[in-house]
């Protein structure tokens, strides 16, 4: 993606992998130097190339696993 700075500050965890190795993860990642923010999308094993994702900051991310919790799965 030009002109888009990223540093993945720290992997949470792995939600899924595909049969090419690309990985659906949760991450704390710096998007152009800014506050870092937890970000789910997929990843090549190299993390050069991503996928389209979705960014939260704490309190979306706090938000969305009460939501989670409340579900009957």
């Amino acid at each position: 993606m030009a002109g888009i700075k990223y540093e993945i500050k720290a992997t949470v965890g792995v939600l899924a992998e595909g049969s090419k190795g690309w990985k659906k993860e949760l991450n704390l990642i710096s998007w152009n130097d800014k506050e870092p923010k937890y970000d789910i999308r997929e990843w090549d094993p190299a993390h050069e190339k991503m996928g389209k994702g979705v960014t939260f900051s704490k309190e979306e991310l706090v938000q969305l696993k009460e939501m989670l919790n409340k579900m009957d799965l």
